[in-house]
C-alpha cells in the first residue's frame, strides 16, 4: 500500500511499485519543495531515506513533471536498493524516445538525464541509435491516416484489444464495412498532407477479398495511394493470393504477417490456428507481389526458452523481411492470461532481447521505434527493426507524436497535434463494433470538430 501526501504524484509512484512488484508491501512517501528544491521522504522496511533535488522555477506544468520525475527518481533508488536496478531505470513512460527528443529541444545532450534515472547503457545506446535512424522522417509536417478492422479469426491468450472470434462478429461485417466506408469519405477534406495510411486490426486479412476490396476502393478514392501504404494482414492463415494481388492493385506497399513465433507447439498454447509453414507461404506471396514485408515475434511466448526464440529469430531473418518487430510479452489487462497471471516471471526474456538485439544488428537492421508497456516481462520494452531505407514512416509517427493521425473503425483514436502549444487532443471512437455502427454519424461529427480548423 502506498501512503502519500501528494495524491498528484501518486499514479507516477505506482507505476514504479508495480515495475518492482511491489503493490502490496507498505510504502509511504512525503513530498514538499521550498527554496527551489523538491525534498522527497521515504519509509520503507523500517528504514527512512531523504532526497532533496534542486530545480529551475517554471511555469506549473513543467513544475509537476520535474516534481513527479523527482519523486519518481527517489523512490527508484530505494527499491532499487533492497531489490536490484530494473533495465530502464526510474523510466515508466511508453514513449523513452519522446524525453531524449525534449532534452535535444531544450540543447541538451539526453544521455545525462538517462543516466540520472538510471537507465543502463545499453538501452541509452538503444535510444541514440532509434534517433538517428530517425533522421529525415522525424519532425515533419502532415497526417496519417488510420483504418481500424477489429476482427480476429480467434484471440489470443495475451491480447487485450477488443476483439471476438469471426465466427462470432460475422454477423457484423456488412454493417461494419457499410460505416467505416462512410467514415472514410467523411474525412476526405482534412487528408491534405498525408504521409501514411495504415490499416490495422485485429487481423484485417480475416475479411473476404470482396470486401476488402470495398474497403480498399474507398480509400484509393479518398487518398490516392502515392505514400506509404501498410495492411496489417496478420496471422498466415488467412493469406490467400486473391487478397495479396488485389492489395498489390490498390497500391500497397507494405505487409505485416504476425507469426509471433515459428514454434508451431508454441502456437497452439497461445490459441494461434496456424503453422509455421503457413508462415513461410505467406510471405512467400507478399514476395511474390512485391510487397516490404514485416514480421512480428514476441518474446517470452509460453514457456519458451532462450534458444527458442533465437530460433525463431534467425528464421525470420533468413526470410530477409523489411522490418522485424521484437515485442516484449507484456500482461495486457482484459487478456486471458491476465486472468491466470499476477505477474510475468519469464526465464531468460533478458537474454532473449540481447540476443534479438545481436543477430539483428549483425543482419544489418537497425532499431527505428521503441516503446513500452506496463507489466512488460523484465520491464523491456518493444522495438522495430528496418533494413536501411526501410523505416515504417506510420510507425516513428504514431509513436513520436508529432503528425495528426486521423482514424476511422471502432476503437479508432485520432489525434490533432498542436505543435506550437506543445499538446495534443484525441477523440476515441467506441470500442466495441455494435455501439460503433449505433453511433458512426456522431462519430464523424465529433471528429469533424476536432480537426476543423
Amino acid at each position: 500500500m502506498l501512503n502519500t501526501n501528494s495524491e498528484f504524484l501518486r499514479a507516477e509512484l505506482m507505476d514504479v511499485i508495480r515495475a518492482f512488484g511491489a503493490e502490496d508491501e507498505n510504502i509511504t512517501q512525503y513530498f514538499s519543495c521550498a527554496d527551489s528544491k523538491f525534498f522527497n521522504s521515504i519509509e520503507y522496511c523500517g528504514e527512512f531515506f531523504d532526497f532533496e533535488e534542486k530545480y529551475e522555477e517554471a511555469d506549473e506544468l513543467v513544475f509537476k513533471r520535474l516534481a513527479k520525475r523527482s519523486a519518481k527518481l527517489a523512490l527508484y533508488n530505494v527499491l532499487s536498493k533492497f531489490k536490484g536496478g530494473l533495465p530502464w531505470g526510474a523510466l515508466t513512460g511508453i514513449r523513452p524516445t519522446k524525453m531524449a527528443y525534449a532534452e535535444r529541444a531544450a540543447g541538451r545532450d539526453f544521455k545525462p538525464l538517462f543516466e540520472k534515472l538510471g537507465v543502463i547503457a545499453p538501452n541509452i545506446s538503444l535510444i541514440e541509435r532509434v534517433l538517428k535512424a530517425q533522421e529525415g522522417i522525424y519532425g515533419k509536417s502532415g497526417q496519417d491516416f488510420y483504418v481500424s478492422l477489429p476482427f480476429c479469426p480467434t484471440k489470443c491468450d495475451y491480447c487485450s484489444f477488443i476483439t471476438a472470434p469471426i465466427d462470432k462478429t460475422r454477423v457484423y461485417l456488412d454493417d461494419y464495412t457499410n460505416c467505416l466506408i462512410k467514415e472514410i469519405y467523411s474525412v476526405k477534406p482534412f487528408l491534405t498532407n498525408l504521409r501514411s495510411i495504415y490499416i490495422g486490426g485485429g487481423t484485417p486479412f480475416v475479411f473476404d477479398a470482396d470486401e476488402l476490396t470495398r474497403i480498399y476502393a474507398a480509400i484509393s478514392d479518398v487518398c490516392g495511394a502515392n505514400c506509404e501504404y501498410t495492411v496489417e494482414a496478420g496471422r498466415p492463415d488467412v493469406f490467400t493470393e486473391e487478397k495479396v494481388k488485389i492489395s498489390a492493385d490498390f497500391g500497397v506497399t507494405r505487409l505485416c504477417v504476425n507469426p509471433q513465433t515459428f514454434n508451431d507447439e508454441t502456437l497452439k498454447k497461445i490459441g494461434r490456428k496456424h503453422t509455421s509453414a503457413q508462415t513461410l507461404k505467406a510471405v512467400e506471396l507478399a514476395q511474390k507481389y512485391g510487397f516490404d514485408i514485416n514480421l512480428d515475434l514476441i518474446a517470452g511466448l509460453a514457456d519458451e526458452t532462450a534458444e527458442d526464440f533465437k530460433n525463431s529469430l534467425l528464421q525470420a531473418i533468413s526470410l530477409n523481411p523489411a522490418n522485424i518487430t521484437v515485442h516484449t510479452l507484456s500482461l495486457k489487462a482484459g487478456s486471458k492470461l491476465k486472468e491466470s497471471t499476477k505477474r510475468l516471471n519469464v526465464a531468460g526474456i533478458n537474454e532473449m532481447i540481447m540476443i534479438s538485439r545481436e543477430l539483428l544488428s549483425r543482419a544489418g537492421y537497425e532499431p527505428y521505434y521503441l516503446y513500452r508497456q506496463k507489466y512488460q516481462a523484465g520491464g523491456l520494452e518493444n522495438v522495430g527493426w528496418a533494413k536501411k531505407g526501410k523505416a515504417c514512416v506510420y510507425n516513428i509517427d504514431v509513436m513520436e507524436e508529432f503528425c495528426d493521425n486521423i482514424a476511422v473503425g471502432a476503437n479508432a483514436i485520432s489525434k490533432r497535434v498542436y505543435g506550437d502549444e506543445e499538446r495534443i487532443e484525441r477523440y476515441a471512437a467506441p470500442k466495441d463494433i455494435p455501439s460503433y455502427i449505433l453511433k458512426t454519424d456522431k462519430i464523424i461529427e465529433e471528429r469533424g470538430k476536432l480537426f476543423s480548423d
